[in-house]
């Protein structure tokens, strides 16, 4: 059977869903596998309470998380009936003025995205706060950044959702993080650590915005998932697969912006220590564990009853 006679005979949402993400059929199984007893509990956690539920979905970088998150939210409207929409932490970062003038007034490595303190989660709180209304007769303005341009897109391409909603996913590679002790912070954990913040000021003010701004947002979510990668070695060759996909959608001028090697490793030394706080602390935490083998496989599920 070809692979355009496979893709014939599968709904349409699935055939769109392959486009948007660049992925092969096989996908759908392992989808169906994996993804389909968890959107049954999510659409009964709705049923339940009868009002809108935000389901937050962690996963390092590189982990699959943003296509996991398309998956679940289009088969809960194609499958189950649901109003729902996934969002992305990535799509409310500062602008790039507004981490410029962090870099200026509190540390130079602010300016790079990524980190909690460059996020604007007044704008993230407003956002979820507006789709969890259960009654609200206006739409919702949804945030949409270019990382090609580093930037926050300008207000007119903001997407529109019709609200309420009947369940929200988030998906981001920090969400669920918890702030370290402060002696834990004062030890450099990687080369960027120790050459470009030696007097921990950057990773402090993370460390406080994650303690100031990050757990109360927390308090909003039902339901936790999480993509569990084998080890934080792993970042650096999905992270690289991600940059090659994201290359081919964009133009030579625009793809030549990206970063190349040398600079992803460096990039991706900004996540490691919380992404290795995650690896490390949330497991036993969440929901929903799917583990993740080294070539970003699913190899087990477990359904926990945790209260994150």
């Amino acid at each position: 059977m070809t692979r355009r006679t496979e893709l014939s005979r599968i709904p349409q949402w699935q055939n769109a869903f392959l486009q948007r993400h660049q992925l092969d059929i096989a996908y759908l199984k392992t989808a169906k596998k994996w993804f389909a007893p968890l959107t049954r509990t999510l659409v009964d956690q709705q049923n339940s309470v009868h009002r809108p539920v935000l389901v937050a979905l962690n996963g390092c970088q590189g982990s699959g998380k943003t296509t996991v998150a398309d998956y679940l939210c289009t088969s809960l409207i194609e499958e189950y009936g649901l109003r729902a929409i996934a969002l992305s932490l990535d799509d409310f970062y500062l602008t790039h003025g507004e981490r410029r003038a962090l870099a200026d007034s509190v540390h130079p490595l602010l300016a790079t995205r990524g980190v909690p303190g460059t996020h604007d989660m007044v704008l993230l709180r407003q956002t979820l706060e507006q789709l969890l209304q259960a009654c609200r007769p206006e739409p919702v303005a949804i945030p949409r950044f270019d990382k090609a341009a580093d930037d926050r897109r300008p207000i007119s391409d903001w997407d529109r959702i019709a609200a309420p909603v009947q369940l929200v996913l988030l998906e981001g590679w920090c969400l669920g993080a918890r702030p370290q002790p402060i002696d834990l912070l004062s030890q450099p954990l990687n080369d960027l650590e120790r050459d470009e913040d030696p007097a921990g000021l950057w990773r402090e003010y993370s460390n406080e915005v994650l303690r100031r701004e990050f757990q109360s947002l927390y308090s909003l979510v039902d339901q936790w998932i999480m993509l569990c990668a084998p080890s934080f070695e792993c970042v650096f060759e999905w992270r690289r697969e991600q940059e090659c996909k994201l290359a081919a959608t964009l133009s030579p001028e625009q793809a030549g912006k990206l970063m190349d090697d040398d600079a992803l490793r460096r990039f991706i030394q900004h996540f490691e220590r919380i992404t290795r706080s995650c690896l490390t602390e949330l497991p036993d935490k969440v929901n929903h564990l799917f583990s993740l083998d080294e070539q970003r496989q699913i190899k087990a599920y477990s359904h926990l009853y945790a209260n994150y």
